[in-house]
């Protein structure tokens, strides 16, 4: 009898241990539970963190994260108001803050990044379409543009560079699209909490035409550059020639200054050389008379010269073979000097 005592007794606490572990269950701190009867909620929400109690093998719990949650939704390809297509990566944080009406339209999480994928795909879209691409990138009005520190005031102030203006700026966008998407979300017991572009990249098929267009802008500076470059090159090389030929003259001036005083000099050194005496005199005027000649007379050279003329007058004595003594010519008759 003790035996068989002892063995309900066993079993009865076995059982009882079985169901007191079906009716107590606990609830984290980083949960919140919903307790269902025959797959319907029972009751309000379980919100508390705790050891709880449920009737055992009728309900069942469910429990529902209560933390900040993470959405990343793939990248996809969107047209803008200027008709580039561009690739938008966007990233959101979310939390339930309704688990009941959470439960009862999604019930878990797969269900809800799914529809978080719907809804924040579309608003973004119409967003995105709804701007250009300009409003998408920028993010600032008022951003200046920084300045090469070679160039100076004055090529700073030109339109080099400068950014296009902006109405919006991609932060406004990205709180267009969270204001539109946080109200939709709302019905599922979802609190959109933030929304934010984590990249944007040209389409493939717009990306070619897109680098052209920069490479053009950019070649386009260039060869402004180069231009000015060219005409200051063009202003060097204007004042180096016309200061080379001012150097030049100036040189050439103060050449002939003192060749000219040079002469002057050695003119009144053979005067008071050759004016000593009626002989050098006479020696003078031959010798100058024979530099003529040599300047003027050359191989099959024709000269008239009149028979009274100054340069005549040593040639009269000379012939053909070289002798000195020649008859006198008539006073004012021509003679005809031909050189051997």
């Amino acid at each position: 009898m003790k035996k068989g005592a002892l063995i309900a007794a066993a079993g009865l606490l076995a059982v009882g241990a079985y169901v007191s572990s079906n009716a107590l269950y606990t609830v984290s701190e980083v949960e919140q539970a919903i307790v269902t009867q025959f797959g319907k909620p029972v009751g309000e929400p379980v919100t508390t963190a705790g050891l709880k109690v449920k009737i055992p093998f009728i309900q069942d719990i469910n429990p529902i994260d209560r933390r900040i949650l993470e959405w990343d939704g793939n990248p996809s390809d969107m047209p803008t108001k200027d008709k580039l297509y561009i690739s938008v990566d966007l990233f959101a944080r979310w939390r339930i803050t309704d688990p009941l009406q959470y439960f009862l339209r999604l019930q878990d999480e797969r269900s809800a990044q799914s529809r978080l994928d719907d809804i924040l795909g579309s608003e973004t879209r119409n967003a995105v379409a709804k701007h250009e691409l300009i409003e998408i990138i920028r993010t600032t009005r008022d951003r200046v543009p920084l300045r090469d520190t070679l160039l100076s005031e004055e090529e700073r102030k030109q339109d080099i560079g400068s950014l296009v203006p902006i109405q919006k700026g991609r932060k406004l966008v990205e709180e267009e699209i969270y204001a539109a998407a946080a109200e939709k979300v709302l019905v599922f017991g979802i609190e959109l909490l933030d929304i934010r572009f984590k990249r944007i990249n040209y389409n493939e098929s717009v990306r070619p035409k897109i680098y052209d267009r920069m490479i053009s802008e950019r070649r386009q500076i260039a060869e402004r550059f180069l231009s000015e470059g060219n005409g200051e090159a063009a202003r060097i090389r204007g004042n180096r020639v016309r200061d080379l030929n001012k150097i030049q003259s100036e040189a050439y001036r103060a050449v002939e200054e003192i060749r000219g005083k040079a002469d002057a000099k050695a003119t009144e050194i053979y005067a008071s050389a050759y004016n000593r005496s009626p002989a050098s005199v006479g020696f003078y005027e031959f010798t100058r008379t024979m530099q003529a000649y040599k300047a003027m007379i050359s191989s099959n050279t024709t000269i008239i010269l009149s028979t009274d003329s100054e340069l005549f007058k040593f040639l009269k004595g000379m012939d053909p073979d070289g002798a000195v003594d020649m008859p006198e010519e008539l006073p004012g008759e021509s003679k005809v000097v031909r050189s051997p």
